[in-house]
């Protein structure tokens, strides 16, 4: 199918991508996690995206799974991008931000929880294109903590 022509800025994400990462926070201890992301589309000037993370040991084994995400990019105009993330955890984010070359800077506009979510106030996240592989970080304000540095991985494209 081709891909609509709003999408050709974002189009280097079609695909499926795994790879390992590492994470933490100051409320948790460190930890290395496995990561499958799929990029989708359907011709329409949006990408389905979805992302599972499982904890893995010091071997590299996986010991059980992490989060969970799925939403959908929505192409603008002049390189502009829009986010829409929801969570199995009761939160639902809206991302706003820009693409430039490979490289994407988005920034959180909305955030909402359900009565049962944990607090989480903010996201910041940054996607590059390098030597072949997507390089992503993410930061996060959540439990009282402004953005700090939360996971970051890096990704082959698989398919």
């Amino acid at each position: 199918m081709e891909v609509h022509p709003d999408l050709e800025h974002i189009a280097f994400l079609i695909g499926r991508w795994e790879g390992a990462g590492v994470g933490g926070y100051p409320t948790i201890e460190s930890f290395n996690f496995g990561q499958e992301i799929e990029f989708t589309h359907n011709g329409k000037p949006f990408l389905a995206y979805t992302s599972r993370t499982w904890l893995l040991d010091e071997a590299g084994a996986k010991v059980r799974p992490l989060a969970t995400e799925t939403g959908f990019w929505r192409a603008q105009p002049e390189r502009q991008l829009e986010v829409v993330l929801a969570h199995p955890t009761g939160v639902v984010e809206i991302y706003v931000g820009e693409v430039v070359f490979h490289k994407i800077e988005l920034r959180t506009d909305v955030v909402a929880r359900t009565q049962t979510a944990k607090e989480y106030t903010a996201g910041h996240r940054l996607y590059g294109l390098v030597n072949g592989n997507l390089m992503w970080a993410y930061d996060m304000a959540a439990v009282g903590h402004p953005l700090t540095s939360h996971m970051s991985g890096e990704l082959k494209k698989v398919g």
